[in-house]
């Protein structure tokens, strides 16, 4: 039976908010350049209200993803916890007008406001990113509909997101009511200090619960708290039929039920490197739920990824089905 969904994404919900300003105003709002700093409420709604001609997108990482997947043609739906206020009706309308199901409504009054991600962009392109994580990060098992769950070929979860254990409900909810319908579910590992902190339950999970898994080469090795790529492959691909591994310039290297596969990648001058996982992650899914084999899958990644990198921002600004077929890969 055809299912309604071919992915579904499962993650934070952050608005990224982008605005233009001096060293001066930085100095004078206290924010240290070139990093990312997580923020509480108080800090965030003053961050944003001193922002001047802001602009707003709908981001999140595997949301940017399922964006990215649904672009290339799938049929796309994300769960994400905002608030009912005017950053969270503008992410859920911005996930709808990319075709992208935003499938659970704001939660009303009484409940932390939307997450956002506030990026100072200094006159020589640094960017000091402010992150007030809010509501989106409290997503537990009761955001989940099981029903949408069940009706997709593909679930794709955040890593970032099982740092609670809310979140960690909420995979397992997701993850079983997919599989037992005959989907396939898997991770982003998303932050090694995330899987630091939750090694056993990252990898209890994967054993028992992931179809893949998907990371660079860093977080792959925080797995198993190794400085060995090689080692570290082999070990989580003994959990997992399918681990993707991204190893930036130097290509992606694919385990597939123990026979490893090394993709090539063109090197390219690197613009921004923000959301290149994100939209490797979206061709590479895209291979996947359309059957393409693992190494045309990371192909697709490729290109995808190599497109987001050679301008500032997360999503693609070139259309990533026009390249992919140019490259013979649609």
């Amino acid at each position: 039976m055809t299912k309604t969904y071919q992915l579904v994404g499962i993650g934070n919900a952050i608005v990224d908010v982008i605005s233009q300003h001096d060293d001066d105003f930085l100095a004078h709002m206290g924010i240290e350049k070139g990093i990312m700093q997580l923020v509480e409420t108080d800090r965030a709604e003053v961050l944003y209200a001193a922002m001047q001609e802001r602009h707003q997108a709908p981001g999140g990482s595997v949301a940017n993803s399922i964006a990215g997947a649904g672009a290339l043609g799938l049929k796309t739906a994300f769960i994400g916890r905002v608030h009912d206020d005017a950053l969270g009706q503008f992410y859920a309308k911005g996930m709808e007008e990319t075709g992208v199901a935003f499938v659970n409504a704001p939660v009303p009054e009484g409940e932390l406001p939307t997450s956002r991600s506030m990026i100072f962009v200094s006159p020589d392109g640094e960017r000091s990113m402010n992150t007030y994580l809010g509501i989106s990060s409290e997503l537990g098992p009761d955001d989940v509909d099981e029903k949408i769950a069940a009706d997709t070929d593909v679930m794709f979860l955040e890593g970032y997101l099982f740092d609670k254990d809310k979140g960690k409900e909420a995979f397992y909810k997701a993850a079983r009511a997919c599989r037992a319908a005959g989907g396939k579910t898997g991770i982003a590992i998303s932050d090694p200090f995330c899987v630091d902190r939750h090694r056993a339950d990252f990898l209890t999970l994967i054993e028992n619960e992931m179809d893949y898994v998907i990371g660079n080469e860093d977080e792959i090795k925080s797995l198993f708290e190794t400085d060995d790529l090689d080692d570290a492959l082999e070990k989580t691909a003994k959990l997992c039929e399918l681990v993707v591994c991204t190893r930036s310039g130097d290509g992606v290297s694919v385990m597939q039920n123990g026979t490893r596969t090394d993709v090539s990648v063109e090197k390219v001058k690197v613009v921004d490197a923000t959301g290149a996982g994100d939209q490797f992650a979206a061709g590479f899914l895209f291979g996947l739920a359309t059957g393409k084999d693992v190494e045309t899958a990371a192909r697709m990644g490729s290109v995808a990824a190599r497109e987001v990198i050679s301008h500032i921002g997360p999503r693609p600004e070139q259309s990533v089905a026009e390249l992919m077929k140019a490259t013979g890969l649609l």
